[in-house]
């Protein structure tokens, strides 16, 4: 229980004082997600961050596994939310995820109460994180998927709301 408490300590301090990054991000993102709501998860980096976290206890938390690790968020939170129209339903994934699946958003049947959460690192680099050989040209061509992409024309093609924040100030404002 000591050692329990000394890390918890340690790990508040660590996220009051880290720079912007997706593990702030993710700290107050998770906070701010309503009481009662359903919290679908994407795969990689925002399930591992996720984890890293004391969840609110009022959010149903739900995360799917597909083939290749990231297809099918998308479209399972979107489905969870037209099924569930009675709580609001937020997606809280990265970038490659929502991007690997947007063909979701192509239906006339997306609730109000469906929310997207977008962390976009331009990749995400998990490969960098996971055991394995990484410095090699090898690797930044075949395991990373940099890119410069966002959401916003998505959004504009599906008729979505977009908004973008690129740190702490904007996160807190938005």
């Amino acid at each position: 229980l000591e050692v329990k408490g000394k890390r918890l300590k340690k790990h508040k301090e660590y996220i009051v004082n880290a720079p912007y990054s997706d593990l702030k991000v993710f700290s107050k993102v998770l906070k701010a997600i309503p009481d009662d709501s359903i919290l679908q998860v994407g795969n990689s980096s925002a399930i591992r961050y996720t984890q890293l976290f004391k969840v609110n206890k009022t959010l149903e938390v739900y995360c799917n596994r597909g083939t290749s690790g990231i297809d099918g968020c998308t479209s399972t939170a979107l489905g969870c939310a037209v099924a569930r129209v009675d709580m609001p339903t937020v997606l809280l994934t990265g970038d490659l995820s929502f991007l690997y699946d947007s063909n979701a958003l192509w239906n006339n049947h997306i609730p109000i109460n469906f929310r997207i959460i977008i962390v976009n690192n331009e990749g995400g680099g998990i490969f960098r994180i996971l055991p394995g050989h990484k410095n090699t040209e090898n690797f930044d061509t075949y395991f990373e998927t940099n890119h410069r992409h966002t959401a916003e024309h998505l959004c504009k093609m599906y008729g979505l709301g977009y908004e973008a924040v690129s740190d702490e100030d904007k996160l807190n404002a938005a």
